[in-house]
């Protein structure tokens, strides 16, 4: 029984994959798509007609959903392709640390600040609207364990 005890078990995570697959032919414009190992929001599709060896081949053009670089695939339309799993979620800014890290506030009232502040204009946007005194809902896209602020709007229910 003593051994039992002194058994050391590492544990994982929960084992769910951060993509899922779906056929080539059936991805559309403005979802999303795996290219090059990155997470894209499809911007263009065009399918090529069947050559001589019978595949229909898909080009696909797709910006990264966190950093906004171009990525192109071809793929023949019969072949899957990995999905990303992502999650769209809109916070209430309620602070902005010194070193440059968002406070936000989920709808159910939790509080997190893992996540910095925007590179670029969207940052610079978010923290000029801040300090004029403005109630910010900050849209945070999580996906392939990566999560950023994509987008704010003034909530105008909270403005006083």
């Amino acid at each position: 029984m003593a051994d039992i005890e002194d058994t050391h078990f590492d544990t994982g995570d929960s084992g769910a994959s951060v993509t899922y697959p779906m056929q080539c032919s059936a991805l559309r414009k403005n979802g999303f798509v795996m290219l090059k190992s990155r997470p894209c929001k499809i911007v263009e599709m065009s399918t090529s007609k069947t050559g001589k060896h019978g595949h229909a081949k898909v080009h696909l053009v797709g910006l990264d959903i966190f950093s906004e670089k171009k990525y192109e695939d071809i793929c023949p339309s019969t072949h899957n392709m990995d999905v990303p799993f992502v999650k769209r979620e809109d916070y209430q800014l309620t602070d902005i640390s010194d070193d440059g890290y968002l406070c936000l506030m989920s709808d159910n009232g939790d509080l997190r600040e893992d996540l910095k502040l925007p590179d670029g204009d969207l940052g610079a946007q978010l923290r000029s609207e801040f300090d004029a005194g403005k109630e910010l809902l900050c849209t945070v896209l999580k996906s392939c364990g990566e999560e950023c602020v994509i987008a704010i709007k003034t909530n105008t229910a909270l403005d006083k």
